[in-house]
């Protein structure tokens, strides 16, 4: 099998988890602080906070923008259903926006026309790591008095107008599960410019606890519980992992991005596919290589399934690109308006496999066995 994501590991890894067990302290520590401080370099932000995944991000990041029950969240449907659930573990209401018909992310329109009388937040997702056109959401925002989360979950690596994803964002949300560019297993963070929420946010993540365990240890002093919260924490076996990640992150979009453009080389001459670029302004780190498979004329989806078992058949991982929330049983029957551009994604867009060690001879491979499929497809 090629498979469709093979994290970077090497020896650099291997040794820093061994330091860390031989240190003894594996829980949230001081390799979690040294993570945080790394990856707010990166993303340009002032405070990052480490979690145990994005879904917990997302969660703590609107728990402490103050979104509750009562609160309508506008999020697109279009994207992994962790972006929905997060607005109902909090209590609210999510009101699914629509996105572009020719990039996968939702656009100040399509959030405006989602919008209620109850719309407190917006979860804006980077799909796919491909940046949003994102000024005009902040501005909605701002003029309706809602707070705007960045789901970057994808979008690590990535840049917009020159600029890291997150860094002008008041919360923004990424993930290192191993389908992302890097990884620490399970595990997540949240970056902010606000130096209150990330006090907060540090405690939340641990019951609400007051000072932390490292802390605690060195200066005897006793915990207190201020407010109830959670256990979202990250080991210091992840984040350990993640410090060496985090180092290899340039190399690793680079080859990403040459693997995708050598995709579009491949497949230029292929009517039968629209691969899925980023606009011209932003710089993509290729976290997934998506292509939108034209349908027949038949059921929504029917040939891209056709396509995609053909594929697993020969041995290439391919996957369903995005799936759509509303369109899975868990929210199937939540009320929505139309969303037809979220249901062509979801029923078209086929991700082909794209790691750092995928061969040459591997991706022409895929490429041959993807234009055998789609002719007996027809």
């Amino acid at each position: 099998m090629i498979p469709i994501i093979v994290p970077v590991f090497g020896p650099e890894e291997q040794a820093a988890v061994a330091e860390v067990l031989r240190s003894g302290w594996v829980v949230q520590g001081p390799k979690v602080r040294q993570f945080e401080t790394a990856l707010a370099e990166i993303v340009g932000a002032e405070h990052a906070v480490a979690v145990s995944s994005a879904t917990a991000g997302l969660h703590l990041a609107l728990h402490i923008a103050g979104i509750g029950v009562g609160d309508d969240v506008v999020v697109p449907s279009l994207s992994f259903i962790a972006s929905t659930n997060a607005a109902w573990m909090v209590g609210a209401r999510p009101v699914f926006a629509d996105v572009a018909p020719d990039c996968p992310n939702a656009t100040a329109e399509t959030i405006a026309r989602a919008w209620t009388d109850k719309t407190r937040a917006v979860i804006a997702v980077h799909q796919l790591g491909v940046p949003l056109d994102r000024a005009p959401i902040a501005q909605l925002c701002a003029e309706r008095g809602a707070v705007l989360i960045d789901d970057a979950a994808c979008a690590l690596g990535s840049l917009h107008d020159g600029q890291p994803v997150g860094r002008d964002a008041d919360l923004a949300v990424f993930s290192f599960h191993p389908r992302k560019v890097v990884t620490t297993g399970e595990g997540g963070a949240i970056t902010t410019n606000r130096a209150d929420w990330a006090e907060r946010m540090r405690a939340l993540r641990q019951h609400g606890m007051s000072i932390a365990p490292a802390d605690r240890h060195q200066s005897g002093a006793n915990e207190h519980y201020g407010e109830p919260g959670w256990n979202f924490r990250m080991t210091d076996l992840q984040a350990a992992v993640g410090v060496e990640q985090l180092k290899r992150l340039p190399t690793i979009v680079e080859r990403r991005r040459a693997l995708a453009a050598r995709y579009d080389t491949l497949l230029g001459d292929c009517w039968d596919v629209a691969p899925m670029t980023p606009r011209s302004a932003d710089t993509w780190n290729a976290q997934t290589y998506c292509l939108c498979v034209m349908p027949d004329g038949g059921p929504a989806g029917a040939r891209r399934d056709r396509v995609l078992r053909f594929l697993n058949a020969r041995d290439v991982g391919a996957r369903r690109g995005i799936l759509a929330a509303h369109l899975e049983p868990a929210w199937r029957d939540h009320p929505r308006g139309p969303l037809p551009c979220s249901d062509a994604w979801a029923a078209q867009s086929l991700a082909l496999p794209l790691h750092h060690f995928l061969t040459d001879e591997e991706q022409r491979f895929v490429v041959a066995t993807l234009r055998e499929a789609l002719a007996l497809s027809e």
